[in-house]
């Protein structure tokens, strides 16, 4: 091969490793919109901005900023979702997710018939929480909530910890296999 033909191919091959580093960085979504069947990397749901998942697959977290709204049906996500300050948090239809929840200083959040490998963490929301017939793979915590939780059919592997809610949560027919505490001790 001359000098010629190993320059080009050279060249070829560095543009080549710089398109696809820009494809991969692009897997960064700010989800402002409707997403359906489509893979990413990382999910973002922007300050204000409404989220609507279905079908969508997470390779790692989706972090929900002030004042958003998430809706995801159907949804596999392999890291956590996280929401600090959101408006409201919606998980449900058969959802997985390999890590955990956590909704903090949020609005509300209603986690549905899904598939959580990690934790479920509802703490200091200000509206209705739920957790409905989730398999929760370690613990569920409530802490000082207000505007009512409901916690209901679930199986946990972890613990159950429920504090400080106003109202106390309506707490029936889940299956715990670590220690129940606290407002949620007695059933």
């Amino acid at each position: 091969m001359d000098l010629a033909r190993l320059v080009a191919a050279g060249i070829v091959g560095l543009v080549s490793a710089l398109a696809f580093a820009t494809i991969s960085q692009a897997d960064n979504y700010d989800c402002t919109a409707p997403l359906g069947a489509a893979t990413v990397d990382r999910l973002r749901v922007p300050d204000g901005a409404t989220c609507n998942l279905s079908g969508t697959y997470v390779e790692g977290n989706i972090t929900v900023e002030t004042g958003a709204t998430l809706v995801a049906r159907e949804v596999q996500v392999d890291g956590n979702i996280q929401a600090d300050h959101a408006a409201q948090v919606t998980v449900m239809g058969r959802s997985r997710v390999g890590g955990s929840i956590q909704v903090k200083q949020s609005g509300g959040a209603t986690v549905l018939n899904s598939h959580i490998q990690g934790s479920l963490q509802f703490d200091h929301n200000s509206r209705a929480l739920a957790s409905e017939n989730n398999y929760i793979g370690g613990n569920l915590q409530a802490v000082n909530n207000r505007g009512g939780l409901r916690v209901l059919a679930n199986r946990i592997d972890g613990n159950l910890h429920c504090k400080a809610n106003r109202p106390a949560p309506t707490v029936r027919g889940n299956i715990v296999r670590g220690l129940k505490a606290d407002q949620c001790d007695r059933f």
